[in-house]
């Protein structure tokens, strides 16, 4: 497969990016001080041991002892240890309250985010920032930035070092340094450029197979797995490709460095050797020198590793920080004095005021999108069923966004309990109100879980009353453990699913109940009862549903019918029969014109 083309290659410190990754390490700055406090004495520990090495050479040359020489040796080995222990600890430690952070900072903001701003995206490709980018960000964050300073000063000092034993061979290795640093530099864009592509592939890779796992039934059964997995296979293969070339890429870094540091050591040894024999330079000068240039590997290792882990982290960072810019919800208002605590209303609100309005509402999915509604106004009485219906596409369940605030209006205004939208946070309007989608989900967890996910106050005989209402004691009485039991969809069917969501709705007490379609997928005995807690329940509050079974519907206290985003006409079953002809139709589609059927249904 033909790889996507690759992006112009960024500077190897693109400072932009590089503010984004340090963002993330910036709250943590003092221990990471202290850490590179750590490395660097660990590193100049490890810089006396050549010199030691001397003088040890030099005690042997001369007849001296050695004592000196080799307990110096023991310490610097078990301080060294000691000092390298922590550091390592302290730094994995900051790495994984980074990603952690990192995490949480997701998580937070995408429960947070407006429902557009998140359908927007693949929901795969959001989990694979929070899970995939967040690994990349930790070594960049917590040991990238240490390793670099400390690998810069390890490298200065083993020259500095290298001067004092021998200018002559500390320029040869200049030389071979210099050589090394240029061909280096020259090959980080690339790798950096490759790593984000790879990750822009797994993040593709990750929408596609969960778009793909939560279709299974339907792929299944249209025979498509091979074209689905193909469609997936074809992002993998891409990450593939883009993480084979950044392979190769820090290959030929790593390559060029260790060939960088070897061509030093034979042209020392050869230089080195010459010096010996014509008397410039004592064999334990070259020896600590040699040594030098061994050690000489480590810095150059710990640079590069640590410029290849600062792309990765740079590009996985730059992807994290793209979350911000989702849209999130107004968690501010003016304080609602009317406010229900978890249940009914604390008040009682002038009864002739509606629950619910909307003047003149227009709503739109996109700055550049058509009207899904125009003009819509509506108002919800504080008691009684309101039913919404009309062709698919007429802007039913768009009515129900605006309502939950998923949408914003264009244009127009809603009103709750008389006040406009705009003087209540998202959480205050929604404290009102009860909702049951048509695809009705489970969240992870429990029954118990599910049912108390918005009063997490209820009582065992309150549960136990609305599962009696939705017909779902039974269905817990098999459970193993009960209302405890963990739910799976592949275990639950539809029309179960539909009645845990209603039972959790029922549980609120709300001021406003609102179903979109609740009844889809129930036998004719459950509909019956679930019909029967819509009527007990709009006898005490409001009902709004979204219904294409006008079965649904049929005794509502009030029928809108909606057409093209627009409400077309309004009224009872019976008076609606008389005057609608798109409600005829509606009604003839599911065969119930004849009066016997629809004595039947009511």
């Amino acid at each position: 497969m033909a790889a996507d083309s690759t992006p112009p290659p960024r500077a190897a410190f693109d400072a932009p990016r590089l503010r984004i990754l340090w963002s993330f390490a910036r709250p943590h700055r003092r221990t990471l001080a202290v850490g590179l406090l750590l490395a660097l004495a660990g590193s100049a520990l490890g810089l006396a041991t050549p010199m030691i090495t001397k003088w040890v050479l030099d005690a042997l040359n001369d007849s001296a002892s050695l004592t000196g020489p080799v307990t110096a040796l023991f310490v610097l080995l078990v301080v060294g240890a000691a000092v390298s222990y922590r550091q390592w600890c302290m730094l994995g430690a900051v790495g994984e309250r980074v990603v952690l952070e990192a995490r949480e900072s997701m998580v937070r903001r995408f429960l947070r985010a407006t429902v557009p701003a998140l359908t927007r995206r693949p929901t795969g490709e959001l989990v694979t920032r929070v899970t995939s980018d967040t690994v990349l960000l930790r070594e960049a964050a917590a040991q990238s930035f240490v390793g670099l300073v400390n690998g810069a000063v390890m490298l200065v000092g083993s020259l500095v070092l290298m001067g004092v034993l021998d200018l002559v061979l500390l320029a040869t290795t200049m030389a071979a340094v210099a050589v090394t640093a240029a061909l280096f530099a020259l090959l980080m864009p690339g790798i950096g450029a490759a790593q984000q592509r790879s990750q822009e592939h797994i993040g593709r890779l990750g929408g596609l197979l969960e778009g793909t796992l939560r279709a299974i039934r339907t792929v299944k059964v249209s025979r498509a797995e091979e074209r689905a997995a193909e469609r997936i296979m074809a992002d993998a293969r891409s990450a593939a490709e883009f993480g084979i070339r950044a392979v190769r890429q820090e290959a030929l870094a790593w390559t060029v460095a260790g060939s960088g540091i070897q061509l030093a050591i034979i042209a020392i040894l050869g230089i080195g050797a010459w010096r010996v024999g014509e008397g410039r330079l004592e064999v334990s000068s070259l020896i600590a020198f040699l040594l030098y240039a061994f050690t000489l590997m480590e810095p150059v290792t710990t640079l590069s590793q640590n410029l290849t882990s600062l792309q990765a982290g740079m590009a996985a960072a730059e992807r994290i920080r793209q979350t911000a810019g989702l849209t999130a919800e107004d968690t501010t208002g003016k304080p609602d004095r009317d406010a229900p605590a978890g249940g009914p209303a604390d008040c009682d609100p002038d009864a002739q005021v509606p629950v619910l309005e909307l003047r003149g509402v227009s709503a739109a999915y996109g700055p550049d999108a058509g009207h899904a509604v125009t003009g819509v106004t509506l108002a919800v009485p504080r008691r009684g069923h309101t039913a919404i219906v009309g062709p698919s596409g007429a802007g039913k369940t768009t009515l129900f966004s605006l309502v939950l605030r998923f949408l914003e209006p264009v244009d127009g205004e809603l009103l709750l309990n008389g006040r406009p939208y705009r003087d209540h946070s998202h959480s205050e309007v929604r404290a009102r109100l009860a909702y049951v989608e048509q695809d009705t989900p489970l969240v992870p967890g429990t029954l118990r879980d599910n049912l108390l996910l918005a009063r997490q106050d209820a009582t065992e005989e309150e549960l136990r009353r609305v599962l009696c209402d939705v017909r779902l004691t039974e269905k817990v009485r098999a459970l193993d453990e009960g209302l405890d039991s963990p739910l799976s969809s592949a275990h639950v069917s539809g029309g179960e699913r539909q009645r845990i969501a209603l039972a959790r709705a029922l549980l609120r007490t709300p001021e406003v109940l609102l179903l979109d379609e609740a009844t889809a997928q129930l036998d004719g005995l459950t509909e019956a009862a679930v019909q029967d807690c819509i009527r007990s329940r709009a006898a005490t509050g409001a009902v709004v549903t979204v219904a294409h079974r006008l079965s649904t519907v049929v005794d509502a206290d009030l029928i809108v019918v909606m057409e093209a985003g627009r409400i077309r006409a309004r009224g009872t079953h019976e008076e609606l029969l008389e005057t609608d002809r798109l409600y005829r139709d509606l009604v003839a589609a599911l065969r119930l014109a004849t009066t016997a059927e629809t004595e039947a249904l009511t």
